[in-house]
């Protein structure tokens, strides 16, 4: 409040003076004193006024306001002398340091300090202060502990331009579950039935190792529900149903009772266990051998999971990769009795085609490969890739360890072994796999800060066995500290396209402005050249010079391989809470890509999209997240348009449910003509996605996509979709499993019932 009194009243002040004595005087020059958190240069781009302007009150006043929208100045007023127009700053203190006492070990400040929002080097804010001290108490309460009390201490360092924080706390207390009661439990006992639950009744001498203190685990308690009809489930009752929890909180003195309704149902006893193989591959003896699930005892679902896990590990041990196991029960309510039926399909016998190593940049391959037990040439077995796995942790030489299987054929897998240096300096690796795309590998070598100057460079490689790409780039993100960027990028990408397999060399150069900490601006050109290297079959060879010499009166087409002279302005604007699992905020992005300064390709190609989330948790007390999806883009064509610069819909970046750029216009016709791609696209995608285990960051999703194509208008291809996606950011990065169902599919339509990607933003 003070700060505004001052401002309105140096505003004001200056607005008398200039009335009174400054009207028509000219500004000779500029003087911005106090300032260290912008340039000179920076701080005249703010401000708009220059020298030589007359002087004017009201865009003084605009200019202040400005300077205190940046967040550095407790103060700032301007004076006017000798025609010097002179804005003083008064800088606010600067974080020096933030601790937190009263709170957990190291690790557990670590995490507090990456939620709190301040840090060492920002400007002091007294509403982000208060603001980390609501993040704590909130974090205090979903970890158990109510009527937490956080209180800061402000220590000024030198002469006061900066400040030391500490944040004490002084911890709530627990609630403590004193009772917990569950209707209708009659046939097993109280702690049967929590033993794998994370929330029970508080037992006597609770604080003793071993025993239950009762501490409520409110992140636990959702699950728990179904972790007492798992508990059913491990006794035989298959029919069991347990309601969620229910919570009575006595906030006087923080106690609490829990309720459940039970309904268990009979306990069922197994009649017969049989295993229904695809092919006689091995013995039934051999595979029940190690059955858990027997005739004559009761039922256990963890047992029917070992046995499972046991039976394909037996079949996959012969060679026998991709064998699956599904069980199915056969209950008899009548009888309380049900049969077990593994029914295993074994598919081909499978050899090692090649073992790729890959990430290993100091370690020498043959270090890595004698202590793998599966070569090119041996039979698939996966006790030996396990066995192998294993071996290459104990050496100590990585961090991470993992061998993959890539399906090459029917009856041939190539291992892909990925591998971590332990001392990663400034290597980074990665890979992913997806429905399109198969095994994806990308390396980078990046310097954040080259030399000391702030500058990054980073080399990549995208390689798939549809996709090949190398890009190297070199990027300033704040020239002379401003809020200019530039980055310069060649890359070379070769591609294997539904028709025909094309290749793309070039370099780019982009200059951005960051506008805000959530806008940007860009502007990039491009230089490129793309040539299509073959086609697939002759008839597709003749289609396609059929459509260019119809289309294209010059002649020129990708065969030539044309230079593409483009210039791409560009903004973006991204506010939400997280980069994987976005609740709250908008994503959005457009660029203009003209194509026609010099070279043969030219067209305008205008393109955007947005994204908008929404956690609908406040509002309905369950954790959905509601987001909408779209997208947008439109080439007008100006002389020459390649249709490997065209739209193209399909995939899970735009229609799920149809295979990646199989939606689109064909030429003659729409059942066997080669795809030219689209000249307007209109995809948009709803989806409500649950938090299944948020420990583990799993959610389950449901969308709907619709989308339309065209060449001359949107009308010409129409297609929609829905079906479930499982998102989870796992140990090796981000995985969405899309289980996609096409709505009314055309004929000519090349349909997908799965999608797998990793990396991939949700």
């Amino acid at each position: 409040m003070q700060t505004f009194i001052k401002v309105f009243f140096y505003i004001f002040m200056a607005s008398v003076v200039s009335t009174q004595f400054l009207k028509s005087e000219q500004i000779k020059a500029i003087k911005y004193e106090g300032s260290h958190s912008i340039s000179d240069v920076l701080a005249g781009e703010i401000s708009k006024i220059k020298p030589g302007d007359e002087l004017d009150i009201k865009a003084v006043d605009k200019a202040v306001a400005e300077f205190f929208k940046q967040g550095y100045f407790e103060d700032v007023y301007t004076t006017f002398e000798n025609g010097v127009l002179t804005f003083h700053f008064k800088q606010r203190p600067k974080i020096a340091s933030v601790e937190i006492k009263g709170y957990g070990n190291e690790q557990e400040k670590e995490t507090l300090y990456s939620q709190i929002g301040i840090k060492k080097g920002d400007s002091f804010d007294e509403i982000k202060l208060e603001r980390a001290k609501t993040v704590i108490k909130m974090i205090l309460e979903y970890q158990g502990y109510y009527g937490s009390v956080i209180n800061h201490e402000l220590k000024p360092v030198g002469s006061g331009e900066a400040y030391a924080i500490t944040l004490h706390i002084n911890q709530g207390d627990n609630i403590i579950i004193t009772k917990a009661h569950y209707e209708g439990r009659e046939k097993l006992s109280v702690s049967e039935i929590e033993e794998l639950t994370a929330n029970r009744q508080k037992q006597f001498a609770g604080w003793l190792w071993g025993r239950n203190d009762g501490k409520l685990r409110l992140n636990d308690l959702e699950f728990d529900s179904a972790r007492i009809q798992d508990a059913y489930m491990r006794k035989g009752f298959l029919d069991a149903n347990v309601t969620p929890a229910f919570l009575q909180v006595n906030s006087s003195d923080y106690t609490a009772e829990l309720y459940y309704k039970i309904k268990e149902g009979e306990r069922y006893k197994v009649i017969s266990v049989e295993i229904s193989l695809q092919m006689p591959v091995i013995a039934e003896k051999k595979l029940r051998k190690n059955l858990k699930v027997k005739k004559g005892k009761y039922f256990n679902i963890e047992e029917l999971r070992a046995d499972l896990e046991n039976i394909r590990q037996e079949v996959a041990d012969l060679g026998y990769a991709f064998a699956r196991v599904s069980p199915d029960l056969d209950k008899d309510p009548k009888s309380s009795e049900v049969k077990v039926i593994y029914y295993v399909q074994v598919g081909q016998k499978v050899k090692i085609n090649d073992v790729i190593i890959t990430g290993n940049t100091r370690t020498g391959d043959r270090i890595i490969r004698r202590e793998l037990l599966l070569a090119p040439g041996d039979e698939y077995s996966l006790t030996k890739l396990i066995r192998s796995q294993n071996a290459l942790r104990r050496l100590g030489y990585f961090n991470k360890v993992d061998i993959q299987e890539r399906r090459v054929s029917e009856n041939s897998m190539d291992l892909l072994v990925n591998v971590e240096e332990a001392r990663t300096g400034e290597l980074m690796f990665g890979f992913g796999y997806g429905s399109f795309d198969r095994f994806m590998v990308n390396a980078s070598i990046r310097e954040r800060n080259l030399f000391g100057t702030g500058h990054s460079a980073q080399f990549y490689v995208d390689w798939s066995t549809r996709r090949e790409l190398f890009n190297i780039t070199l990027t300033n993100p704040r020239i002379f500290d401003s809020g200019y960027s530039e980055s310069v990028s060649a890359f070379v990408s070769t591609y294997n396209n539904w028709d025909y397999r094309e290749q793309t060399r070039g370099v780019s150069l982009t200059f951005g402005r960051l506008l805000t900490d959530t806008f940007s601006v860009s502007l990039g050109y491009t230089i490129s050249t793309t040539k299509i290297l073959g086609f697939y079959s002759d008839i597709t060879y003749f289609l396609y010079n059929q459509y260019f010499s119809r289309t294209y009166k010059n002649g020129i087409t990708p065969l030539d391989g044309p230079i593409k002279s483009s210039i791409s302005p560009s903004i973006s604007f991204d506010n939400t809470d997280d980069y994987y699992f976005p609740k709250n905020g908008i994503i959005a992005s457009a660029y203009v890509e003209y194509a026609g300064l010099g070279g043969g390709e030219k067209y305008t190609k205008i393109y955007g999209k947005f994204a908008a989330y929404k956690h609908l948790k406040n509002l309905i007390g369950l954790d959905f997240i509601a987001r909408y999806k779209t997208q947008a883009g439109m080439i007008i064509d100006q002389g020459y348009t390649p249709i490997t610069s065209k739209f193209y819909m399909g995939g899970i970046s735009s229609v799920r449910g149809y295979q990646v750029s199989s939606l689109t216009p064909r030429f003659p016709d729409n059942l066997s003509g080669i795809r030219i791609g689209g000249n307007y696209i209109l995809t948009n995608s709803v989806e409500l996605s649950y938090g299944l285990l948020q420990k583990a960051q799993m959610r389950i999703a449901v969308f709907a996509d619709h989308g339309m194509i065209g060449v001359d208008s949107l009308q010409e291809t129409e297609r929609a979709s829905w079906g479930i996606a499982v998102e989870w950011v796992s140990p090796l990065g981000p995985i969405v499993l899309v289980f996609p169902q096409a709505i009314n599919p055309r004929e000519q339509d090349f349909t997908s019932k799965f999608e797998f990607t990793m990396g991939t933003r949700f």
